[in-house]
């Protein structure tokens, strides 16, 4: 806060207008990755979402703050080439379970040594402790703004 008692606004905007700049540069170098494992940044998303076990777009969706329309025609796009399939879901009649194939699989797993280069040029840019620190405010900042103010909800709707 400033003197007086009012909120730097200027200081949020800088930190809002970083932070849309820093996902552009992270889906731009996200593109370039994917690309030779005949992947996009959104399904690289997506899939690299379901790895560790099956979930329902919704879950994804609410996992990585998208919509669930978004993340469901990048899924039903992932169906389509067999980079993952729809399993009945025993808790939701409805909502199926997007689970990766073997092909998405292996898909991702030819993104390996673009990531691990990536890794390496950062953390020797700036270090492990600095992008541990830059998690952990990303962590905070996640949390806060997801709470719901004054009665109404953030997030995607």
């Amino acid at each position: 806060m400033t003197t007086g008692g009012e909120p730097d606004r200027e200081l949020l905007t800088e930190l809002v207008l970083r932070t849309f700049r820093l996902n552009g540069l992270f889906l731009a170098r996200a593109e370039t990755l994917a690309e030779p494992a005949g992947l996009t940044a959104a399904w690289w998303q997506v899939l690299g979402a379901v790895l560790r076990g099956p979930l329902t777009v919704a879950e994804v969706g609410r996992s990585m703050g998208l919509s669930r329309q978004a993340v469901q025609r990048v899924a039903n796009l992932l169906v389509d080439r067999g980079l993952c399939e729809f399993r009945p879901n025993p808790a939701h009649a409805r909502a199926k379970l997007l689970a990766p194939t073997d092909a998405g699989r292996a898909s991702i797993g030819r993104l390996r040594d673009g990531t691990v280069a990536w890794a390496r040029e950062m953390e020797a840019e700036l270090g492990a402790d600095r992008i541990r620190q830059a998690v952990q405010l990303m962590d905070r900042l996640i949390e806060v703004m997801t709470q719901e103010p004054s009665g109404a909800t953030a997030g995607p709707r």
